[in-house]
């Protein structure tokens, strides 16, 4: 039992009030006892000692629980210590109705998870419901003694990238293997038919180089169609995918939701979105997607991925979805969630380097890799400052290139404030990357000055693009009306005007969301003059799935 007791991740709670210490810790042992160890401390410096003992015993807390007031040392005084410790430790700090300032305080510095006014009763509704999801999220991102999947490769390589990106973003614990640099590695890399990158499972069996289509069966997380038929398939895993995915399957509809590569879409690799409804501490695309995918199937989605779709038609009432593995399936509606693809950096040497030095998004599976290094980014967008705020905590230094003359013209008044008061981000206007080279590996960037002229080569090994997006669209050429950049068209967008567009059969206009194919709607930044934020991707969504009844109706 004491090697059971050891193991436990801590909750450790902090306050000076003896009375309010013995209440939080009764309602903490009362819900959580079974599965985490409770410890407690009357001030910061006790605090501090119990986990400088946590930490010579190499166990982990999952949660710090603070009193803001307290006299020798205030809870974002001991937050500001301890974080650096255990960084991934959930942060609670227990205020009264007068220190939200102290709140917003530890949001910006600290990056607080939550702060919970006193009093926290009754604790079934305002603090276990709290605590729950913090927690979730903690066992989500927890390293324990490791005996599962393993990746062998070289540290910088497309294909090993590509596969540990993909583990991640599936929320698949794995232990990556340098093979340059590990004696093991090299010796498994070394078996007869191994192919790199090898990925090894506990149960003794590996795959050489796999697919992702591949990865998803062996690791039990590609999911199956259960039936031929649905009330609604919903194409594309992004926020308006699976908001979709969540109204569709709630209300009793037969839903399945499609993904080429994994739920989450552009969103889910964003490092931090900070402006989303009911986040005020903001949350990672990772977890949105995490929680969005979970709620999607306890209502009941069937979830496919990663399987793209090829082909749409209608057959009849039906539509007809044709898989990339030939297999079909038929749905009475279908949503059309693609989302929208990054931008290749069209110039000499980009395509060599990608997934080597080079990547599209935020790539949080590099962030290890890019501790006490010069990360590059370039974009000028939302997603390039959230970018650079995600790798400013780990990086020596990082570089934000921006070909306008303003960060104001692309990026939310809040990330242009963060980024300027973060003093290891420096900001490059006028500024675009016209060269990469180096030998296995991204290793040098030439910078060209717009309004200078001039060029610079500078040394490197991590440059992050976020430069405009496209949708994935060419698969409905001459099935659904798109418009020049290939976006769908969608309701009074569409051409045709009262006699609806070319081709269009049924006995009224075309809805809001749909598209010139009657009961096939589009959703999210696939649509054509749609609102590329996330809130608006999941409402438009929902709104589809109330389209869909009036359709079926």
């Amino acid at each position: 039992m004491a090697e059971d007791n050891r193991t436990r991740p801590v909750l450790l709670t902090v306050d000076d009030d003896p009375q309010v210490l013995r209440a939080i810790r009764r309602d903490l042992r009362r819900k959580y006892a079974d599965r985490y160890r409770v410890l407690s401390a009357s001030s910061g410096r006790e605090a501090l000692d119990l986990l400088e003992a946590l930490e010579a015993r190499e166990e982990e807390p999952a949660l710090l629980l603070v009193d803001q007031r307290m006299p020798a040392m205030s809870g974002v005084e001991f937050l500001l210590e301890a974080v650096p410790r255990f960084p991934n430790a959930r942060k609670v700090l227990l205020t009264a109705y007068a220190d939200t300032e102290a709140a917003i305080t530890a949001i910006n510095q600290v990056r607080l998870d939550h702060y919970l006014m006193k009093p926290w009763d009754p604790p079934a509704e305002r603090l276990y419901p709290v605590l729950d999801d913090l927690l979730t999220d903690w066992w989500a991102a927890y390293d324990p003694p490791y005996d599962g999947i393993r990746v062998v490769g070289p540290a910088v390589s497309s294909a090993a990238h590509r596969v540990r990106d993909f583990l991640t973003r599936h929320q698949q614990p794995f232990r990556f293997l340098d093979v340059e640099r590990d004696a093991e590695a090299a010796e498994l890399a070394r078996r007869p038919g191994a192919a790199l990158p090898l990925v090894l499972f506990p149960e003794g069996d590996a795959l050489s180089a796999p697919t992702n289509a591949e990865l998803a069966r062996r690791a039990g997380i590609a999911g199956t169609a259960s039936r031929p038929h649905y009330d609604s398939v919903i194409i594309g895993g992004g926020p308006a995918g699976l908001g979709g995915a969540v109204y569709s399957a709630s209300e009793g509809l037969s839903t399945l939701l499609l993904d080429a590569d994994v739920p989450g879409g552009q969103a889910g690799t964003s490092s931090r979105i900070e402006n989303y409804l009911g986040f005020p501490n903001g949350l990672s695309g990772a977890d949105l997607a995490r929680r969005a995918v979970t709620q999607a199937r306890r209502f009941g989605t069937e979830i496919l991925a990663p399987m793209r779709a090829v082909g749409l038609r209608r057959a009849g009432p039906a539509h007809i979805v044709t898989l990339e593995d030939g297999r079909e399936i038929s749905a009475e509606t279908a949503v059309l969630a693609t989302g929208v693809s990054y931008n290749r950096v069209d110039v000499a040497g980009a395509e060599r380097f990608e997934g080597a030095g080079l990547f599209y998004g935020a790539a949080m599976t590099e962030t290890s890799a890019c501790v006490d290094r010069d990360v590059y980014v370039i974009g000028g967008a939302n997603s390039a400052g959230q970018a650079a705020m995600h790798f400013a905590h780990h990086a020596r230094r990082v570089v934000v290139l921006v070909r306008g003359s303003s960060l104001e013209k692309g990026m939310s008044q809040y990330l242009v404030e963060e980024i300027r008061r973060t003093d290891n981000i420096e900001v490059r206007l006028n500024t675009g990357a016209v060269g990469f080279e180096g030998a296995e590996s991204l290793e040098r960037i030439t910078l060209l000055d717009s309004v200078t002229g001039a060029t610079e080569t500078v040394p490197t090994g991590f440059v992050f693009t976020f430069i405009g997006a496209r949708p994935r669209t060419e698969w409905l050429e001459g099935v659904v009306e798109r418009d020049e950049a290939g976006f769908v068209l969608t309701g009074p967008d569409l051409p045709g005007g009262e006699d609806g567009p070319p081709g269009w059969d049924a006995p009224r206009r075309p809805m809001l969301l749909e598209t010139s194919l009657p009961g096939v709607f589009a959703a999210g930044d696939v649509r054509s003059s749609s609102v590329k934020r996330v809130a608006s991707g999941v409402g438009e969504g929902a709104l589809a799935v109330s389209l869909i009844h009036r359709y079926r109706a």
